[in-house]
């Protein structure tokens, strides 16, 4: 497996942060400018990578103020999203890892798309929390 990780600190309690990525609905403000066609509920949501796929992903499990993880309805490869939160005086730490099974081929293409992905969404998340 390759891994993609990205961490920040969010002066927010945890409660607060896991409330906010334990609903898909709000991960469409996590995404960078080249998704769209975005459709969520609470547990699911599909949306549209330019000039790439038309995606589907759905919340594998949820551990309260503690980890969401996220799975592909369908996928070219196995792959696990999952952001895992612990409590640090009045913050969070937000520790979010992209987990992908990529052959030689796919790990040369998507690894900086992937690492952008993890990069901006953990930016957004701060941004938008604090």
């Amino acid at each position: 497996m390759t891994t993609f990780e990205s961490k920040i600190t969010i002066n927010r309690l945890v409660g607060d942060v896991y409330n906010f990525l334990a609903d898909l609905n709000n991960h469409q403000r996590l995404m960078p400018d080249n998704i769209y066609n975005w459709d969520s509920t609470r547990d699911t949501a599909s949306f549209t990578i330019k000039n790439m796929a038309k995606l589907g992903v759905q919340i594998a499990s949820r551990v309260e103020n503690e980890a969401i993880i996220i799975i592909p309805d369908e996928a070219p490869f196995d792959l696990e999203m999952k952001w895992e939160l612990s409590s640090v005086n009045n913050g969070t730490d937000v520790r979010y890892v992209i987990s992908a099974d990529l052959n030689m081929m796919m790990k040369m293409l998507a690894s900086g798309p992937l690492q952008k992905l993890v990069d901006h969404q953990t930016q957004s998340l701060g941004l938008i929390l604090s």
